[in-house]
């Protein structure tokens, strides 16, 4: 707990502190939880362990998630408010290696507020705790939606708000639609409680069994999907390393422009699924150089025409690589046409204006800051104020207007970590040094004359 803010500390110690007083007043009132309730409780509270104690690893830093909320809905019905708090405190008991005691307290407290907040809407809504009969199981269907519409978003903001308050994601970045669609789809795992609760008033806790096996390929849904976007994040970093190291000073340069692109995208209010796009489009803009012979790009003095021409062509042999990987969607464009301009000058195809793909516009921006503000063999960085001057300066002519007045707004509220010094390499690496660097606007490339 000792690397946790003092807010985040704050937090955790008013969450557990609630959930305890909810958990007590509870227990001490005769009428919430009768004796004949526990055998049922200590089933649920089992059931929602074992689904809690093998989650499913999520991209955000050290989180994780489970469909043992499940459980926690089914004790709502079954054994009410105060039972669904009990259920949900038993994660704090989770066998999850590894997971430190200030985690524990804090999902078993969170999880616990959910249950107790989703057994007091089922009450309100008409719900009535017990085994439900067959004859009156509909009734349980607008009561139990209720409780699952509480239960679901308010876990996700409790979580949400502990990882904000603990460094380990920005507010300003979740992309609200994708959190939409990852709600509705926590909703629907959400009716496994109601299967539970209604196996129950024939075959008892024996229910709490012949659900696992779902919940168990619900989690692997889950594990499938992160899995397959680590593996798409995997090829994308295969191939930006592939590309940096025919050049050494460009190092980490597709990672930023991938991190402009985005922020690009998010102030112009692109949907998650685009988002993801223009973020692989970001990293992959320059994998072209693959295709472009190394003493091309690192000829130091002008180009001749025909080598001019083999850095122009840079952009068609990126598509030419990344043609087969077929997730990258509407990236394609972007890697095509990143070199475009809008007053139709650019490069491979000269498209202007509205013809360039909204993809290709955005990464021109972004590719050309992150060079401007990045050392370079032959110049030292430009500041960012003087980077965004040369933008402006050409927004109209080589950049879209509305993307450069969207980077520039994105900086403002969110900032712009420069790369640092790129440290000198090793004495016995050989780095051959670039004269100029053909996504600096301020520096073009000099071209020579064969004829």
């Amino acid at each position: 707990m000792r690397e946790l803010p003092w807010p985040a500390k704050a937090y955790l110690v008013t969450i557990v502190a609630v959930a305890a007083a909810l958990i007590v007043r509870g227990l001490v009132d005769p009428g919430r939880l009768g004796e004949h309730e526990w055998p049922t409780l200590l089933v649920l509270a089992l059931l929602f362990l074992v689904c809690e104690s093998v989650p499913t690893l999520l991209n955000v830093e050290q989180a994780a998630m489970s469909v043992s909320f499940s459980a926690a809905l089914a004790a709502v019905v079954l054994v009410g408010d105060v039972g669904a708090a009990l259920v949900g405190a038993t994660a704090v008991l989770s066998v999850r290696p590894g997971l430190a005691l200030h985690k524990r307290l804090f999902n078993g407290a969170q999880f616990a507020l959910c249950g107790y907040a989703a057994g007091w809407v089922f009450e309100s809504l008409g719900g009535q705790q017990d085994v439900p009969s067959v004859g009156r199981f509909t009734d349980l269907l607008v009561p139990f939606m209720g409780a699952a519409a509480v239960f679901v978003p308010l876990n996700a903001v409790l979580f949400t708000i502990m990882l904000s308050l603990a460094g380990q994601l920005r507010l300003e970045e979740v992309p609200m639609r994708s959190v939409a669609q990852f709600l509705v789809s926590y909703l629907g795992y959400a009716t496994f409680g109601l299967l539970i609760a209604g196996l129950w008033a024939t075959v008892q806790s024996i229910s709490a069994v012949l659900v696992l096996l779902p919940l168990f390929v619900a989690r692997w849904a889950f594990g499938q999907y992160l899995a397959q976007q680590r593996s798409y994040d995997a090829t994308i970093a295969a191939l930006c390393q592939a590309v940096e190291t025919k050049d050494y000073y460009t190092r980490g340069h597709c990672t930023r422009v991938s991190s402009a692109s985005t922020m690009i995208a998010q102030e112009i209010g692109m949907g998650p699924e685009r988002m993801r796009a223009i973020g692989y489009a970001g990293m992959l803009h320059d994998v072209g150089k693959l295709g472009v012979p190394t003493k091309v790009l690192q000829k130091d003095g002008r180009l001749t025409e025909e080598e001019y021409a083999a850095i122009q062509l840079h952009p068609m042999r990126g598509l030419e690589i990344v043609r087969g990987i077929d997730f990258l969607d509407e990236a394609f464009a972007g890697i095509m046409h990143h070199h475009e301009r809008q007053d139709g000058k650019g490069y491979p195809m000269g498209l202007a204006g509205s013809e360039i793909p909204e993809f290709a516009r955005i990464i021109a921006v972004a590719d050309a800051f992150d060079s401007m503000t990045s050392d370079r063999a032959y110049r030292k960085a430009k500041s960012m104020e003087e980077a965004l001057a040369e933008l402006r300066k050409g927004s109209g002519t080589q950049f879209d207007p509305v993307m450069v007045t969207a980077f520039v707004k994105a900086v403002d509220r969110r900032g712009w970590d420069p790369p640092g010094k790129m440290p000198a390499p090793a004495a016995d690496q050989e780095v051959e040094t670039v004269a100029k660097d053909h996504d600096d606007p301020t520096a073009p490339i000099e071209v020579v004359s064969e004829r």
